[in-house]
């Protein structure tokens, strides 16, 4: 399965942030483009994981 993630360079804090529009909430962020990537991914994955309900 993919995703379309958007990755942005924030000008006022220097940050990049990392949305997945058609996944709602998950989103993150990093000081350079890869480590938002790379956080991206990580929320991803802890957002598909099932919850033990």
């Amino acid at each position: 399965m993919k995703f379309r993630v958007v990755v942005k360079k924030d000008k006022l804090t220097d940050r990049w942030s990392a949305v997945f529009p058609e996944v709602p909430g998950c989103a993150s962020a990093g000081d350079t483009e890869a480590e938002a990537v790379e956080n991206a991914r990580e929320a991803l994955s802890l957002w598909l994981k099932p919850s033990k309900i």
